[in-house]
């Protein structure tokens, strides 16, 4: 059978990086491009012109396993995500996913299904303070690390080790850990997405010099100081620390941040009232800051006091200020009934003044650097404790009020945005979410990923069996509430659901090209790939691998359709169609084609070495206008 005629094989690698780069590049500047497909980087240089930097010393931020970050990003992984239906919740009808596994592996593994997509990202992760799980430096991170660590495969005792500090490359093993994870995360940021890390002093500065490498320092949306209510360190530190600290970056400068809602505190500044309601008045003038009248000279004008006089925007130290808007705008203020004037009284006389009305309305505050109004972690200790039945199963979680508030600056409730945390820990994210959701009726999404690490606990033995606790707590608590009728809102819509994925390895056996190209080495090659799906593997785990393979989320709409007596499932409607049946008939490659759908997906095991069979797949397949037609 001639090339040609073969379908395409499905590739079952994660995205690939370096090619996705390549192809950005590409697009911007064909012309740098070689007949091979390589980068003339003269010819791009002379593209770029005067902002090309050659020479040696630059300003930067380098360190001793950079490089190395970068060959990482690009390894792609072969890895999958079994669902899990026993730890799930409402598996079927829910989008919030919670994944065990190493970030780093699930993360490329989300790149094709879930580039673009996420709204908002909120990590915590290790802060580096000498406890924490790093990777070591003699082994890359891939999924055989991953698989050594759990003890799903044998190895060498290699464990996840502690990054202490007398170590010699303390910081750069924290960094090599944080660069490759951090890039593959802005992938998945919606062009308007914004990401919020929690970090202490160790770190920050080191934090934020690779942010403003990987997002852009033109993204950088500011730092949050968070007291976090406990005195943290011992007698060696010159002062104890009381805060730690929330960096925010967004994806681009589509990025929009709404304002929190207002305190009872908040709403008492509002002391005047008409009509309209309540309101506050400001001066028209404008103060603080940029307030002469040269730094502004169209908003020098003079404005009409109730009894005709001219009144200019005159500081109070004499000199010639300006007002907050322009004529134009003035007049439009003052149509709509938002200037008021009040007569002043001044040595013995009255002197007019204009302000603006800011009425109380669905007002909201513009977030500010300081958080020193939200619970500590204290409370957030003993509210996971007493969701555990007063039981302290977590270390330092962080508050669900404090994620609560930042969901409230990015998201929308009817937007079905999602967020993410990557380095879930206990599962506050999560909750944060849930807890969102039921405040406004929203419909917000989670996905979580958490390292199975050991916990010494006999009913949770890893902080991932935590997570996934917790959130069945915080559903089943939340579904009694509405059984008793204590919602909120109506609550029926709402996403009351996990579905739980584990990272293992591919449901197919590879293909080994370190065998030796005697025949004995052949032969078993082709032996194990008479039948390339693993044993113990089902046709839900097939079927996931194949959807995160072919871009599509972990939430897909699947249905099971009967096709010239063949199961058939159908992804989004007809979108692609997957057949693992081990007997493919030319009836149920006929009754596929004649659905039109994009895609087809098909076991190779399943033509039984016929490969007239498959010659005539092919052929009928791109007679009905299949745009892919792949086989695994």
């Amino acid at each position: 059978m001639s090339e040609a005629e073969q379908p395409e094989k499905l590739d079952l690698r994660s995205a690939d990086i370096a090619a996705s780069q390549q192809e950005k590049l590409r697009q911007l500047f064909p012309e740098v491009f070689t007949e091979g497909g390589k980068v003339d980087f003269d010819r791009l240089k002379t593209t770029l012109g005067d902002i090309v930097d050659s020479g040696k010393e630059r300003y930067g931020m380098n360190w001793p396993g950079k490089a190395e970050c970068f060959r990482t990003i690009q390894a792609p992984s072969r890895a999958t995500l079994r669902p899990n239906r026993g730890e799930s919740v409402n598996f079927d009808a829910t989008e919030n996913l919670i994944i065990e596994g190493d970030n780093l592996e699930v993360l490329k593994l989300l790149q094709k299904g879930y580039l673009g997509q996420v709204k908002m990202i909120y990590i915590d992760p290790p802060y580096n303070t000498g406890n924490d799980f790093i990777y070591p430096d003699n082994y890359s991170e891939n999924l055989d690390t991953y698989l050594a660590y759990t003890g799903q495969v044998d190895g060498e005792g290699r464990k996840y080790s502690t990054n202490t500090e007398t170590d010699g490359r303390f910081h750069s093993k924290w960094l090599n850990m944080m660069y490759p994870r951090l890039f593959l995360a802005r992938n998945l940021l919606r062009d308007d997405g914004v990401i919020f890390i929690s970090i202490d002093d160790a770190e920050v500065d080191n934090l934020k010099k690779i942010c403003n490498e990987v997002f852009g320092e033109e993204n950088y949306c500011g730092m949050i100081s968070r007291a976090t209510g406990t005195r943290m360190g011992d007698g060696d530190r010159a002062v104890a620390n009381e805060l730690d600290y929330i960096l925010i970056y967004s994806k681009s400068a589509e990025a929009v941040f709404t304002g929190l809602p207002m305190t009872v505190s908040d709403m008492e500044i509002y002391d005047q009232q008409d009509e309209k309601g309540k309101y506050l008045i400001r001066s028209l003038r404008r103060t603080g800051g940029e307030n002469r009248r040269e730094d502004r000279p169209t908003m020098y004008y003079p404005l009409e006091a109730p009894d005709g006089t001219e009144i200019y925007p005159i500081a109070p130290a004499g000199y010639e200020s300006r007002w907050v808007c322009g004529k134009d705008s003035y007049k439009n203020l003052l149509k709509d009934g938002f200037i008021e004037w009040k007569k002043m009284p001044k040595n013995g006389d009255g002197k007019w003044q204009v302000y603006q009305k800011h009425y109380l309305g669905n007002a909201v505050k513009q977030p500010s650097n300081l958080w020193n109004d939200v619970a500590g972690n204290k409370k957030a200790t003993k509210d996971l404790n007493a969701l555990f039945d007063d039981r302290k199963v977590f270390d330092h979680p962080k508050p669900v009020d404090l994620v609560q508030r930042i969901i409230s600056m990015v998201t929308s409730p009817k937007a079905n945005h999602i967020v993410m945390d990557f380095f879930g820990g206990s599962g506050t994210a999560a909750h944060a979410v849930l807890e969102a959701n039921k405040l406004d009726s929203g419909n917000r999404k989670f996905i979580l990923v958490q390292l199975p690490e050991p916990t010494g606990l006999k009913d949770f033995p890893t902080i991932a069996d935590i997570t996934k606790e917790r959130v069945r707590r915080v559903i089943a608590k939340m579904t009694a509430e509405d059984a008793a009728g204590l919602a909120l809102h109506e609550s029926e819509k709402q996403d009351r659901g996990l579905r739980v994925f584990k990272l293992d390895t591919s449901n197919f056996k590879p293909w080994n090209g370190t065998q030796p190209d005697e025949a004995e080495g052949v032969a078993k090659q082709l032996e194990l790939h008479v039948d390339h799906v693993l044993p113990d593997r089902s046709q839900e785990d097939i079927l996931t691998e194949l959807l995160l393979k072919s871009g599509f989320a972990l939430s897909t709409k699947i249905e099971a359709i009967q096709l010239a007596g063949k199961q058939v499932f159908s992804v989004e409607e007809g979108t692609m169609l997957v057949c693992l049946d081990g007997k493919l008939t030319p009836e149920v490659i006929k009754a596929m084609a004649d659905m039109k759908p994009s895609r087809v997906i098909c076991l190779d095991d399943g033509f039984q070495g016929n490969d007239q069979l498959k010659t005539n797949a092919v052929q009928t397949m791109k007679a009905r206008g299949v745009l892919s037609f792949r086989t695994v």
